[in-house]
């Protein structure tokens, strides 16, 4: 023990020799030995140990400047903004010109501590020096452009009313990443319990959220953390952040899972190019389930965290593409949400201007398909401290998010607001359907497609469920649409829907019951367009042709007789004319395509089978229609 304070003391006076060899603000030996041992402490990373012995220094010689700074440093290092802040103006009182860094530390404790003037202030007097780095130089203006967003954003706030979701879903632990299904009935969250980050379901019914519940043994795990989900749109496929797992490729990768029925599959990690021995996480799918969005640390980003996609081909995920300058910044961008209007992208920053920390920002994909610089989500919905994890509807209407500063039950809670219209997507809505065996009954798993009719391109693609025949996809208004269902063995079913001038309040429910391929059975092509009283095929019959040739395609053994229809406007003559050259068309396309004529046939017959009334619009428009019949299979 001798030995040791001997060591000790040998130790001191050469580090206070060295101290005052070094001419210090002040003489006091006793402020300059505490100060010498903070040192060594801050080297053993002992943080708490060297703030009180800065104290000390202090409590000595409170004019000791050094040791004031230093202070200021710790406690800034700690994200104790205030304290951090009181000492760096302390030793500016001291000596204004000391150290120029002084006035960049203070300006960012006082962005941290929404005192947005002061350091305004702070960070222009830096910035008036000669000769400081280019770094600190790019990040004082960054923090300047923050001050001088952040004092007009509290000038002009937008309208925000959180409302906490309730003890059903927010407990004394911490709750957030809330994920949403379209139709606003299936909330997927994360709760952290004990440390341990495990998913979290809740269903609404009537109106009313029900107690979250555990949501599966085969997805969350007592020893790993998982978060981070994104769920789709019917909320049977869940992709999710899974951490340090024996099967991943890197720290974080991303894994999916695929619920069948009530249960929950068993998750498997996305192979390369997605997943890496980096750091992938935060991922959100896109409407259509093609397009993924994640946030990777790995080479050829911007900074430290960037969001990229990769997008689903036959020969399985793209290699990622960064989304670029307009999105990623030299700093973070994460916790990214496509929503369902695929062209609307919300995320956190601490990039691009804002109020402190990580805070919401939207863009929106331009004409040119390059995403729009971002637009600060305002205040008081971002703050000084960090906001993420932001969810939508798909109406687009409200948010969902996570909050520990609205006095909930604990930590964080999960919260929803009703977004502002100029903060929301582009307006959409969903279409829930389920196929059905038109003899049966039975459920079917068919593949579907909804068209965009304008631009003649699928904006969904995918199958009803082989449990319950259902399925879900998500639409924009202001459209005309076609749905198209095929199924092997089945004739395919045709059917179109506008969704102009459409208020998203109700979505569209259709039950669809598909006809086994039988003779004499018939098909209404409903996406076959003529001009009044011409023949020729317009470019939006393409898509729902196309449909028949893979029909035929299918089914080689089946022979078919194109037919046309019209109402009872004009001569019994012109209509059977009419509709036979309409049927021809059609007729010379299939075979133009390749086709066997000897598989096809066309009639006209005019008039002369209405399926509904000719008194009315709406009679005489299902009048005049296009059809195929089965002839011989």
């Amino acid at each position: 023990m001798k030995a040791l304070s001997l060591s000790l003391l040998l130790l001191l006076s050469v580090l206070i020799a060295c101290a005052q060899e070094r001419q210090y603000s002040t003489k006091n030996t006793e402020a300059i030995k505490f100060f010498a041992l903070a040192n060594q402490s801050l080297d053993d990373n002992l943080y708490a140990e060297a703030i009180d012995r800065l104290q000390k220094a202090l409590d000595e010689d409170s004019k000791f400047i050094e040791a004031r700074i230093v202070l200021a440093d710790v406690l800034r290092g700690r994200w104790r903004w205030n304290e951090a802040a009181v000492q760096y103006r302390e030793a500016i009182k001291l000596d204004p010109e000391f150290n120029r860094t002084v006035y960049f530390k203070l300006g960012d404790c006082d962005i941290h501590t929404a005192q947005y003037a002061e350091a305004k202030q702070s960070i222009e007097k830096y910035l008036s020096y000669q000769g400081i780095s280019a770094q600190t130089e790019y990040i004082a203006k960054k923090l300047l452009s923050d001050a001088v967003y952040s004092l007009d954003a509290i000038q002009h706030p937008i309208p925000f009313n959180p409302i906490n979701l309730g003890p059903e879903i927010n407990t004394a632990d911490d709750e957030y990443m809330p994920a949403i299904t379209a139709d606003e009935n299936t909330l997927i969250f994360t709760r952290k319990v004990n440390n341990n980050e495990d998913f979290y379901q809740s269903t609404k019914i009537n109106g009313k959220w029900q107690t979250a519940a555990y949501l599966s043994d085969k997805i969350n795990t007592p020893q790993y953390n998982e978060g981070s989900q994104s769920i789709s749109l019917n909320g049977k496929v869940l992709f999710f952040t899974g951490c340090n797992r024996p099967d991943g490729l890197g720290r974080c990768d991303i894994y999916i899972s695929i619920k069948k029925g009530a249960e929950w599959g068993k998750p498997f990690d996305i192979a390369p190019p997605v997943n890496t021995s980096g750091w992938e996480s935060q991922p959100s799918i896109s409407a259509d389930g093609r397009t993924l969005y994640f946030v990777s640390n790995r080479k050829g980003g911007f900074g430290g965290y960037d969001i990229w996609k990769s997008n689903l081909t036959e020969k399985g995920w793209s290699e990622p593409e960064n989304l670029g300058p307009n999105i990623n910044t030299a700093f973070d961008e994460q916790s990214p949400f496509i929503h369902a209007d695929d062209s609307t992208l919300y995320f956190c920053s601490n990039g691009w201007p804002g109020l402190g920390g990580m805070d919401l920002f939207v863009s929106r994909l331009g004409k040119d398909g390059k995403w729009q610089k971002p637009t600060n989500l305002g205040y008081p919905i971002n703050s000084n401290g960090d906001e993420n994890g932001l969810a939508l509807t798909a109406n687009g209407n409200y948010a969902f998010f996570a909050s520990n500063k609205l006095n909930g039950y604990g930590g964080f809670d999960i919260y929803t607001f009703e977004l502002p219209p100029s903060l929301r997507p582009h307006q959409a809505t969903y279409v829930k359907g389920t196929v059905l065996d038109a003899v049966t009954k039975k459920p079917l798993e068919a593949s579907v497609e909804i068209l965009d009719l304008e631009k003649n391109n699928p904006v969904y693609q995918d199958y009803s469920s082989e449990s319950e025949g259902d399925f879900l996809a998500t639409i924009t208004t202001g459209k005309d649409y076609g749905l198209n269902i095929a199924k092997d063995g089945y004739l395919f079913y045709s059917g179109n829907f506008s969704l102009k001038g459409h208020v998203t309040k109700d979505p569209f429910n259709i039950t669809v019951n598909l006809q086994p391929i039988e003779v004499g059975s018939k098909v209404i092509l409903q996406n076959i367009f003529f001009a009044t009283n011409k023949f020729e095929l317009q470019d939006e019959s393409r898509a729902e042709l196309q449909k028949l040739i893979d029909f035929l395609g299918l089914n080689p053994g089946v022979k078919i007789e194109v037919s046309g229809h019209t109402d009872n406007k004009g001569s019994l003559q012109a209509n059977q004319i009419l509709s036979e050259n309409r049927a021809k068309a059609v007729y010379q396309y299939l075979i133009a395509n390749g086709i066997n004529a000897g598989r096809i046939s066309y009639k006209g017959y005019g008039q002369t089978q209405p399926i509904a009334t000719n008194e009315t619009d709406d009679g005489r428009s299902q009048n005049r229609r296009t059809e195929f019949k089965i002839v011989a299979k």
